[in-house]
């Protein structure tokens, strides 16, 4: 019904002139190119000028984004699928088809697709005065009227060229608007990916900060344990050259007396006078002797005093054990075998 009131509304050359001004697209000043789109401003563009003008505030073509009408200056809030995802505006392009017919009835030339997207209609290549102005189905290619009359195209199925060029800019148009969601998804899926990535990054970083704390704590315990048994080391060493010297001093006590003791008997050996000699000679007799059997049974270290072998650690079981850390590996299962025997003793 709207459809043909609108046609009814066009007769007069001066209803013709005022309806094709209100065709004219405000971006370039031709007649809408189908398919023809709807702002929120309720203006009209044609889809490829207002795709060139979005296209041009957005270079780097991001996914949605804001601009304005060229008529009233709304800003227009694109979703993701940009232009593509604007409403069409089906009454308009109905009454683009109806001023078309009636400028074909009334004998002018309507503009044509091909002139308002800024060309002219080729001419055929084997009837070179002819425009090329219908389809052939058959081979799906353009070709002229007497083609289909007398050359290789009569044989075959031919359409309207300007009903093929609607039918087949719709399907791109609809291929496009595909290609958009689907661009939409990959974008998704691109989003997505980073996110992942972030948390890769971040969950490795802590895994990395947990491993140190756990390495470092292995690092305090066997700086600790090393400083305890250097201590037991340090003890035994301490007693045995404090034994070794007690006993040193007491050889030395000895030595002195029995020197002195020596040096006695040797002046009473060089006497002259009998009778002194022998005042003094028998208990210098007696001390040299009991001197002599106490400097044989004088104490000493028993074999093998000076060594420190009991000392010696034995660190390849742990050794073997730290060479087989691994992730994920139980600390009360694997481990704790490699301590003992499953019986509570260690190995």
């Amino acid at each position: 019904m709207e459809i043909q009131r609108t046609g009814s509304l066009i007769g007069s050359a001066g209803s013709m002139e005022s309806l094709e001004k209100q065709l004219s697209c405000p971006i370039c000043l031709e007649m809408f190119t189908k398919p023809v789109v709807i702002l929120p401003c309720q203006h009209n563009l044609c889809r490829g000028c207002a795709s060139d003008l979005y296209d041009s505030r957005n270079p780097y073509r991001f996914s949605g984004g804001v601009f304005r009408c060229p008529t009233c200056r709304f800003e227009v809030v694109l979703d993701r699928h940009g232009v593509h995802g604007l409403q069409r505006n089906l009454l308009v392009e109905n009454i683009i088809d109806i001023y078309k017919q009636q400028q074909e009835g009334s004998g002018r030339t309507p503009e044509a697709p091909l002139k308002a997207a800024g060309s002219t209609e080729p001419l055929c290549e084997v009837h070179e005065d002819e425009r090329v102005n219908i389809y052939c189905v058959s081979h799906q290619v353009p070709t002229c009227s007497l083609c289909k009359i007398f050359g290789q195209h009569k044989d075959c199925e031919v359409s309207p060229l300007g009903s093929v060029y609607e039918a087949q800019k719709g399907e791109l148009s609809n291929a496009i608007d595909s290609l958009v969601a689907g661009n939409g998804r990959l974008q998704a899926l691109l989003t997505q990916m980073e996110e992942v990535c972030k948390a890769v990054q971040d969950n490795a970083h802590r895994a990395k900060q947990r491993l140190g704390e756990r390495f470092d704590s292995l690092y305090a315990a066997l700086e600790d344990r090393k400083n305890v048994l250097l201590e037991r080391i340090g003890k035994a060493q301490d007693e045995k050259v404090a034994a070794l010297r007690r006993l040193a001093r007491c050889y030395g006590d000895r030595l002195q007396a029995t020197t002195e003791l020596t040096d006695t008997a040797v002046r009473a050996l060089e006497q002259s006078s009998a009778a002194e000699f022998l005042q003094s000679s028998k208990s210098l007799i007696e001390q040299t002797k009991d001197a002599a059997k106490i400097s044989l049974a004088e104490e000493r270290p028993e074999p093998g005093f000076e060594k420190m072998d009991h000392f010696t650690l034995s660190t390849e079981h742990v050794e073997a054990l730290l060479s087989k850390m691994d992730f994920g590996a139980d600390d009360s299962g694997e481990y704790a075998d490699a301590e003992g025997d499953g019986n509570g003793h260690k190995h």
